[in-house]
């Protein structure tokens, strides 16, 4: 390792956390030399000292670009925490379910969803129980920073490793064709979601309110400041009885006080308006 490669895993952790907020710890810079071979022997860059040379003099800002998006964490498989997805796709669908009967309308954002496994499971455990939603309108939408992880996840193309990491083999077989050595989701599944690339440390008016967020795995790559910032955000996004789901090593407590943890679905979320406006409904139901 040359004198200087300490400064250029400074430059490019500070780089990572400028675009996405998402902050490396020392004892992971082994990320970085990971994730940026590749994009190096494509561009001929011999070390990270002179890509960080590139980088300072904005010789080419696409590979600037090409270097955030090549550290992004983009760590998923299907059904991803099993015990707690199941706890979502089935008494917390079921909740909501009974409290939307009126408009027949569920809106889902699967937010920071990589390549795409997390918004097709949940497209998945919903077509398992077609005939409950029937006359439903469902809208998942699952939206990243990262432009490839998109592609992939639009293309619903998934190499034998990925499809097999969480998947049933009944539900592979199912919503999925293989295509040589990749397997491919089937038309149905793939219109079940919309895909759309955006940053969760910007604001996003033109989403509407949901009734479910996820939001897993990414608040534990943040620093206090943006981990507040992307819980305001959501919160502005989020129905006033919504529900939010993150990751199973992370929480909303001692991060925000727009949040608090659910009294029904233990390590869900709801909106502190939730009890106000279940007390409402109550009134409206019986008074």
């Amino acid at each position: 390792m040359s004198t200087t490669q300490p400064k250029a895993y400074a430059t490019l952790s500070a780089l990572l956390e400028k675009h996405t907020g998402q902050t490396l710890m020392a004892n992971r810079h082994w990320r970085i030399d990971m994730a940026l071979k590749p994009l190096m022997r494509e561009n001929s860059i011999p070390d990270l000292d002179t890509l960080i040379a590139l980088i300072e003099i904005d010789a080419d800002p696409k590979l600037t670009s090409a270097c955030v998006e090549a550290m992004i964490n983009n760590e998923t498989c299907f059904f991803r925490d099993q015990a707690n997805f199941a706890l979502l796709t089935g008494p917390v669908l079921d909740m909501l379910r009974e409290q939307r009967m009126a408009t027949k309308k569920l809106r889902i954002w699967s937010a920071a969803c990589s390549t795409g496994q997390e918004p097709y499971s949940l497209a998945m455990a919903i077509q398992e129980n077609a005939e409950k939603w029937r006359g439903w309108t469902i809208q998942i939408m699952a939206t990243d920073i990262s432009t490839s992880a998109l592609a992939q996840a639009r293309a619903g193309r998934y190499s034998q490793f990925e499809i097999q990491r969480g998947l049933p083999v009944m539900q592979m077989l199912r919503y999925f064709d293989q295509d040589l050595e990749d397997w491919v989701a089937k038309d149905t599944l793939r219109r079940a979601v919309t895909f759309s690339e955006h940053n969760m440390l910007q604001p996003a008016p033109h989403f509407g309110k949901f009734d479910i967020i996820l939001c897993r795995n990414m608040l534990m790559y943040l620093g206090e400041e943006k981990r507040v910032q992307v819980l305001d955000a959501i919160a502005s996004r989020i129905a006033d009885d919504g529900i939010l789901m993150l990751g199973a090593a992370e929480t909303v407590i001692g991060q925000t006080e727009k949040f608090k943890s659910s009294a029904e679905f233990r390590g869900f979320y709801e909106p502190v308006t939730r009890a106000a406006t279940q007390s409402l409904l109550a009134q409206r139901r019986f008074g």
